[in-house]
């Protein structure tokens, strides 16, 4: 009778530590996801703008930290000259990495 109650016991401690870390894992991944980084990015064939969470046209050219500008028609040229033409699905970030950003553009 003791080894079951203390089996009952030992099982509903373990569930209960479980369940609070799954929640503690669940709450860090969303919270670092519900705001989208400042980049700008080729979205449906135009040049978008994210700032502070929001996605609006590029009216502007814009020019990243590391000294690449970024222009409205796609086209991207390095502090070095080299030039480059944003495709479908790409951003650069405000610090001039180029990357794919599938999972951070809002449908």
């Amino acid at each position: 009778m003791k080894t079951k109650k203390t089996i009952a016991t030992l099982f509903a401690s373990m569930l209960i530590i479980v369940l609070f870390f799954t929640a503690t894992n669940v709450s860090a991944q969303t919270k670092g996801d519900s705001k989208m980084k400042d980049c700008c990015m080729m979205k449906d064939g135009k040049m978008m703008c994210c700032k502070d969470g929001k996605t609006m046209p590029m009216d502007k050219d814009m020019t990243m930290k590391n000294g690449t500008k970024c222009m409205t028609n796609g086209e991207c040229v390095t502090k070095d000259g080299k030039k480059m033409i944003m495709k479908e699905g790409e951003c650069m970030d405000m610090d001039g990495k180029m990357e794919k950003c599938e999972n951070k553009i809002k449908k």
